[in-house]
């Protein structure tokens, strides 16, 4: 497996979110202006692009979003590697602080992961949605 990042949006990246977001879960506002500054990791696996995450600084932390695992890789332990290694770029560039707007329904996924929810329950596109956070 091969992680690489980019500094603008990436095809593959844009692949992968629009068959997750878009097909799977019916989001319709996928795509942003943070596309734009953002860093794009994207994991391939044989030369095949199998999961993408953004990162961007904001508000004195950084957040991690658009987290997404094409359906056949999904169990196999890859989103977690894939927070790790956006963590540890994070941590490079002197990050104190990640937070992830978590979609609720994954909420225990990213508790494994050492994140901590806060706040209240709120909506995205009409998905319940949690505000989570780690200290680095």
């Amino acid at each position: 497996m091969e992680f690489k990042t980019y500094d603008k949006l990436p095809s593959e990246a844009r692949d992968i979110r629009v068959e997750v977001f878009v097909k799977e879960q019916g989001f319709q506002e996928e795509f942003d202006s943070v596309d734009n500054y953002a860093m794009h990791v994207v994991v391939f696996d044989g030369g095949r692009a199998i999961a993408t995450c953004r990162y961007f600084y904001q508000d004195g932390y950084y957040l991690i979003g658009r987290i997404a695992v094409i359906k056949e890789s999904r169990g196999s332990g890859l989103g977690g590697k894939l927070l790790e290694f956006a963590r540890r770029q994070i941590e490079d560039l002197g990050g104190q602080e990640i937070r992830i707007h978590a979609q609720k329904r994954a909420e225990g996924f990213y508790q494994k992961q050492g994140y901590v929810s806060f706040g209240e329950v709120d909506y995205d596109e009409g998905r319940e949605h949690i505000w989570m956070r780690m200290s680095l």
